[in-house]
């Protein structure tokens, strides 16, 4: 393996590249037209267009991306998250074009992709699942005779695929029908899959998910959990390493349930089992993400290890340098940083990005894919970056998390920086003691006001419209004849009215 196409955009694919450059492998990037001057482009040693905005004109599109690999002598392919990093079907499409796919198997991607199959593969092996079908139900009706036995409230589950689409609580009886009708058909649009099933409701459980990595040599070894409950419809907002409600014991137990669903399917490169814990103690095998979680960072802060690097070394048919019974070291918090407006419903917003501070210091990382001047737009992911910090104590990481969110300075789109920090200041956050229902309890006084922009703010924009507006000036001072433009010293003295 020599060079390594990145499939992907973003922070991710930058992560990607810096991990190839520290393996001596080169990186390809690619992008769509309207992210040719994106930091990753600008990362990468290569970097080939795909064509237009929409990412299945784009990055969705296998075959102008197996293109690209040939046109740059790309001998890898590493998908990122997102995308088609869960597709099956591009694994497959990969190994036939004589290319390293870096990740797991298509065969162990189909199997834990599909819902229902993953779950009769971990009732098989032993892992602990939530009570509930392992087929498809066909019909509402069919659904009803499943929650009769199972008993109200349930959860309909899309069974192609997860992130919260295609999900519904019902609660009693006569929402069986409608619910059935908006999961399925918001399946069917998410995957292309109208499938559905069942499962029993689990009352207000955490969200935790083990690390695991597989190299081809028969070793398969936990790196521990993270605590994912701070979700807004099932989309996770902040995540920690370790999780404040595990201890060594329950730690043990399902890094071992993660290992065995692991080697269910035979897998290989880094993975990520998800459990719902619920408040007896109780442990639920909920899927298995086959790739590179966003908040893979919170896990090798603690543990000390680059899963990247590893899934570099792992497909080059190396084996991998964690041997297991590793210990958590401190502990880690990660803030998604997205252009949504917190307080007007965390809509989507679009802009430009006029000025970008980040924070620095001991124990932060910023994980971007934005730079002053890039344009955020209407075609991917809200994602913009990621915060992570990490402290000797989880009190001393939630005051790290809270100073380091204080330097973030973002103008030009509304992020989720101020919910964030708000977050930061909330005492049952503080204590640790909360689950999947956090932001249903305590939301509402989070983005119960905006706040006022600050001084800094105000001049970072007013610097950035005098910036705009020195431009402008620059071109209508532009000599019109050919000759060479003016330089910026001299344009500087014209704007002054000096000559």
């Amino acid at each position: 393996m020599r060079r390594v196409l990145v499939a992907n955009r973003g922070e991710i694919a930058c992560r990607i590249i810096r991990a190839c450059h520290e393996e001596n492998l080169e990186a390809v990037a690619v992008y769509s037209e309207v992210d040719r001057l994106s930091p990753h482009v600008r990362a990468a040693d290569v970097a080939a267009e795909l064509g237009p905005a929409p990412a299945r004109e784009s990055y969705l599109h296998v075959e102008r991306l197996l293109d690209a690999a040939k046109r740059t002598g790309a001998d890898a392919v590493h998908p990122g998250y997102g995308f088609l990093a869960e597709r099956a079907g591009f694994a497959e499409a990969v190994e036939r074009a004589g290319l390293i796919f870096i990740g797991p198997s298509p065969d162990a991607i189909r199997a834990m992709g599909e819902k229902t199959e993953a779950r009769r593969r971990m009732e098989e092996a032993g892992v602990p699942v939530v009570p509930g079908t392992t087929a498809p139900v066909t019909t509402a009706a069919e659904a009803a005779a499943v929650a009769k036995r199972l008993g109200f409230p349930i959860m309909l589950k899309a069974a192609a695929g997860g992130g919260g689409k295609g999900m519904r609580r019902v609660a009693a009886p006569t929402q069986l029908e409608s619910a059935f009708r908006a999961a399925s058909s918001e399946a069917l649009g998410a995957f292309g899959d109208g499938a559905v099933y069942v499962e029993r409701f689990v009352e207000r459980p955490r969200h935790i998910e083990v690390q695991i990595l597989a190299d081809t040599h028969g070793t398969v070894v936990d790196l521990g959990e993270r605590e994912c409950s701070v979700q807004r419809r099932h989309q996770k907002l902040i995540e920690e390493a370790p999780s404040p409600a595990v201890d060594a014991d329950l730690r043990t137990r399902m890094g071992a349930a993660a290992v065995q669903a692991a080697r269910a399917v035979a897998y290989r490169s880094a993975g990520t089992v998800e459990f719902l814990l619920a408040p007896d103690g109780v442990f639920y095998f909920l899927e298995m993400n086959t790739r590179i979680q966003v908040e893979h960072p919170v896990t090798e802060l603690v543990y000390g290890v680059d899963l990247v690097r590893e899934q570099l070394r792992i497909a080059r048919g190396e084996p991998t340098t964690v041997k297991g019974g590793l210990r958590p070291r401190g502990h880690a918090i990660e803030c998604r940083i997205t252009s949504e407006d917190p307080f007007g419903g965390f809509l989507p917003a679009t802009g430009r990005i006029e000025f970008l501070r980040l924070p620095s210091g001991p124990g932060v990382r910023w994980d971007g894919g934005i730079d002053t001047g890039n344009e955020v737009g209407v075609h991917y992911d809200p994602l913009l970056a990621k915060l992570i910090v990490w402290g000797e104590t989880r009190a001393l990481a939630i005051r790290r998390m809270a100073r380091a969110l204080d330097e973030l300075l973002i103008v030009g789109v509304p992020t989720s920086q101020p919910f964030h920090r708000r977050v930061m200041d909330e005492p049952t956050f503080g204590r640790g003691e909360y689950d999947i229902s956090y932001i249903d309890r305590v939301g509402g006084d989070l983005l119960s006001r905006r706040p006022a922009p600050t001084l800094l703010q105000h001049a970072a924009l007013a610097a950035a419209l005098a910036e705009h507006e020195a431009r402008n000036a620059s071109v209508a001072l532009a000599p019109s004849n050919g000759d060479p433009p003016p330089s910026a010293w001299l344009r500087a003295a014209r704007l002054q009215g000096l000559r």
